[in-house]
């Protein structure tokens, strides 16, 4: 009956459901009656200017107005803004000049909504019209969220990284600018979460915010996240987070009203709004593939979660959760949306409109010290390269990839592999083998400190005493994965406990798992194909294996990052008996050439590299068209095509009814060739060639295209293709022996560490001459007593500014191994700073730290004193000299007016100084700035 109805009338009664969906009540002036509901809409209600479409009252009072357009004036709905603020300020019948703070112009299909007490009020494109309770909460507060961001108070650097504060800072000035969306990218371990939290703590504190989601792509992340809000304590308060704020993960269909942040996964969040139930286990995998299953549904409103639920929401990990289907669900909600991602691509930055707030790629972190650097040990083999031939008549056995159930048979040709197809469809147990015996032969050169105490065995054995640091292997399959482990167990002579799998897919707890790895001393090595991949936090990982090549350089980036993180001694040595300091590098041990492949971003057709192409086909079959769906099927189906033999391409002609391969691809892509669409989109609604089709006229003529490129992919093809490109089957090929022919550093790490002490030299003598502290080492030692904190300072600052490169920590690490000093490290860069330029500049003649340069000067200088015919220092002078000691090994100089402040006035200050040096205190002071910086 709808479809009979003009244009206007169809976009009125759509609006009119929206409205009652949304708890108003929709009444004609003649039925007018203000009490019926909290929320009343009436419709044509007189003003000086004419009517207008709609006047929303709420407990009786006008508070809004509707402008409503045909849906054909979708295009144009923004220019109509001058017409609402019209009637927004003209004197309504019975009524007057009344405030209609709130405006809407809504076409039934898109709403466009405008706070009028906003700062700077502007429109915003809304899923659904606010709930009348909603109105009136904003119309009892003192000021809009909007207005209220602008008080955020100035955040301090107290307690943050320089990162963090920055981002911080730029969030802010993005959320007061009102832009709806920001980008923070921020290496792995930079702390993202950290800075997430604290930016939630500010919005809820400074700015009221309601309530804020924090949003993750699996159950494992939003553990993750719940545990770092437990653990946050604030800057400006003694109370934890948890103590001041209420944070919960949603586990179920219920989401609590009275919490002031929700944590959840997308997929729980879309089962939320949908209405469905969800078990746990379906949090587990990253969202994605559970949405070829099925077709996915459009979100619908739901009223227990309108779209104005959220203030704020934090997208963890958003490179992955903001496409596809999952877009619609983030797209539902009327809130300011922060993404949060270490590797972000082009798409990425396109949905956050170009807005990114933060900057901090993984090589600025290990520069700056918040990551630690890595080194590659290669590892190839002949297998792995070349592949290999078993001839014909050999019995070989074949195995179910998932079963592992065997069968033995002749081979009745020569079947000739390549590297490639290894652990896919032929698994060669010598070459898994031989990869692990050389991985475990290279630990002593690959962390030669790490050895064992004698008869302390255990771990050690099969390793030449060498502890076995915390390891992730990276396998292709969970079917890879199990035969990796086994091995290793073997060539290590461990037990279970030594060696396990961590993936979705396994009977023990991956949690528990996950957090044993983390914490426990056993497993010492972990494998996985995904789990452990991305996003999530281990810190004491010190070897990366990767066992299986990627293609995308933002997965091999997150892959990386899994060792970046930073660690203390004491954490450190949590996990690993033979640890002496701190976590300094991790070691990316790479067997399959990962190293040496452009890790550049994904060819422009390959957008679900993790779905299989059955998957893929199977999904279409059942009417998914989702266009990244699509992309990528005609990627697959245009490289299967060149694998396809004469005989392989008729069978398919055959089963399809004439296209080949080659021929769907080119329609699957073409799909969603955005000229091509309005071309057709104007040809169908009959619009001149100037017009610009509606997004629903391009929606329907996509569905039309999508359903005619699908219409030959069906079951007898997924079948046949995949047929011919294995059975479910691996065949195991005992026959072939493996043998190294690379297991060494990619590039030499002496080299290395000498490359870095040579530039960190050369830059010493280049600004030997314009830098103070520099010239006083090199040329005026007797002006040693000048050297302060601020005069070390700038010299850090100059180097790191020239040469970012040559950062404190890891030029004082390549000297560390020349001199063969011990690991432990000064945690303050100036200290790091002045031990290696007393170092390169022959003061010192081995490395030193500085605090243990300035007890030595101290002991041998107090030592002199109570040796000559000088006055012995009391034990209450002792005790004041050394403060002084200590003081000169923070900040290197000290002066009379540093006796004011702490630790020196709280015994006194420089009054007590006097009581116990008399007129000597100035002389012994002088005596200990020349003295201690001997």
């Amino acid at each position: 009956m709808r479809n009979n109805q003009n244009p206007e009338q169809r976009a009125r009664d759509r609006i009119d459901d929206q409205l009652r969906s949304s708890g108003w009540v929709v009444q004609s002036l003649a039925e007018l009656n203000p009490s019926a509901a909290r929320g009343v809409a009436v419709r044509e209600y007189p003003t000086e200017t004419g009517p207008m479409d709609y006047l929303l009252l709420v407990d009786g009072e006008a508070v809004g107005l509707i402008e409503a357009k045909r849906e054909e004036e979708g295009h144009r709905i923004s220019t109509v803004e001058e017409q609402s603020a019209r009637y927004a300020d003209a004197h309504l019948k019975h009524i007057g000049k009344v405030d209609l703070r709130f405006v809407y112009e809504a076409t039934g299909e898109i709403t466009r909504f405008t706070d009028r007490h906003d700062p700077a009020p502007r429109a915003r494109e809304v899923f659904q019209f606010h709930r009348p309770e909603t109105l009136t909460v904003w119309r009892s507060q003192p000021a809009p969220f909007r207005k209220r961001l602008q008080a955020l108070t100035v955040l301090q650097p107290d307690g943050l990284r320089d990162c963090q504060f920055h981002a911080i800072g730029n969030l802010e000035t993005s959320l007061k600018e009102n832009r709806p969306r920001a980008l923070i990218q921020m290496a792995t371990g930079a702390g993202k979460t950290f800075t997430a939290i604290t930016s939630i703590y500010r919005l809820l504190k400074h700015a009221g915010a309601k309530r804020v989601l924090f949003l993750v792509d699996t159950r494992n992340l939003g553990v993750q996240a719940e545990n770092e809000f437990h653990q946050y304590l604030p800057q400006d308060d003694n109370r934890k987070f948890t103590e001041l704020y209420t944070v919960q993960r949603l586990r179920s269909p219920h989401v609590p009203s009275d919490g002031q942040v929700c944590i959840c996964t997308i997929q729980r969040l879309y089962s939320i709004l949908k209405g469905e139930p969800l078990p746990e286990e379906a949090e587990d995998e990253p969202a994605g593939l559970d949405a070829l299953r099925k077709e996915p549904l459009p979100v619908v409103y739901n009223a227990k979660v309108p779209p104005e639920f959220f203030d704020v929401i934090v997208i963890d990990e958003c490179h992955r959760s903001i496409y596809n289907l999952w877009r619609q669900v983030i797209e539902y909600f009327d809130s300011f949306l922060v993404g949060l991602t270490a590797t972000p691509d082009n798409r990425t930055f396109g949905f956050f409109q170009q807005n990114v707030v933060s900057e901090y790629p993984l090589e600025q972190s290990v520069v700056d010290g918040v990551n630690v650097d890595h080194f590659v040990w290669r590892i190839d083999t002949r297998l792995t390269r070349e592949g290999a031939t078993i001839e014909a008549e050999e019995t070989v056995e074949h195995r179910d990839r998932l079963t592992r159930e065997q069968r033995w048979s002749q081979l009745d040709e020569d079947l000739e592999y390549a590297g490639s197809q290894l652990d896919r469809s032929v698994v060669n147990p010598n070459q898994i083998r031989t990869v692990i015996r050389a991985f475990r032969d290279a630990l002593p050169r690959m962390f030669p400190e790490r050895r064992l105490p004698a008869g302390e065995g255990g771990d050690g054995i099969n390793t030449g005493g060498v502890e076995v640091p915390k390891t992730l292997i990276f396998a292709k399959t969970d079917s890879h994965a199990d035969d990796i482990i086994k091995i290793v167990r073997e060539e290590f002579a461990a037990g279970n406990d030594f060696c396990k799998k961590i993936t979705y897919r396994i009977d023990e707890d991956p949690q528990g798992l996950l957090n044993s790895f983390r914490n426990d001393y056993h497993p010492r090595i972990a494998v996985t194909v995904d789990m452990i991949a991305t996003g999530t936090d281990v810190k004491p990982l010190e070897c990366l294996l990767f066992m299986r090549d990627v293609k995308s350089r933002n997965y091999y980036m997150q892959m990386v990052g899994r060792g970046t993180r930073s660690l203390d001694a004491d954490g450190l040595r949590q996990v690993n008996r033979s640890a002496s300091g701190p976590k300094e590098h991790f070691v990316l041990v790479d067997a399959v050439g990962v190293s040496e492949s452009k890790k550049m971003e994904t060819g422009t057709l390959e957008r679900k590299p993790s779905v299989p192409m059955k998957e893929l086909m199977q999904g279409v079959t059942m009417g998914v068209r989702a266009p990244d769906t699509l992309t990528s099927l005609a990627g697959r189906l245009a490289r299967f095509s060149k694998r396809l033999d004469d005989e392989q391409h008729r069978e398919v002609r055959k089963i399809t009814g004439g296209p080949d391969l080659n021929s769907i691809a080119a329609e699957l892509l073409a799909t969603d060739d955005p000229d091509a669409l309005r071309r057709a989109a104007r040809e169908a609604h009959q619009l001149p060639e100037t017009a610009e089709p509606s997004p629903a006229q391009i929606e329907t003529v996509r569905e039309q295209r999508a359903k005619a490129a699908t219409a030959s992919i069906t079951g007898p093809l997924t079948t046949y293709l995949e047929e011919v490109r294995q059975r479910q089957e691996q065949l195991v090929d005992e026959i072939n022996p493996d043998e190294i022919t690379i297991s060494d550093w990619e590039t030499d790490a002496d080299t290395h560490r000498e490359n870095l002490r040579q530039a960190f030299r050369e830059w010493l003598e280049a600004h030997r001459d314009d830098i103070d502290a520099l010239t006083i080492y090199y040329h005026q030692p007797h002006r040693r007593r000048e050297i302060t904190a601020r005069a070390i300072r700038e010299l850090r600052d100059a180097l790191k500014r020239e040469q970012p490169k040559l950062a404190p920590a890891r030029v004082w690490d390549a000297y560390a191994r020349l001199d063969q000093v011990p690991a432990r490290r000064p945690e303050s860069e100036l200290a790091q700073i002045i031990a290696l330029v007393r170092r390169v500049s022959g003061w010192d003649n081995k490395l030193t730290p500085y605090a243990d340069t300035v007890r030595a000067n101290f002991k041998r200088w107090v030592f002199g004193r109570h040796s000559g015919n000088q006055p012995k220092f009391n034990e209450e002078q002792m005790a004041w000299l050394e403060k002084i000691r200590d003081h000169i090994a923070a900040s290197f100089h000290i002066g009379v007016e540093d006796l004011d402040y702490a630790p020196f006035d709280a015994e006194g200050g420089r009054g007590r100084m006097w009581q116990l040096f008399g007129e000597n205190m100035e002389s012994v002071l002088d005596q200990m700035n020349d003295e201690m910086a001997a």
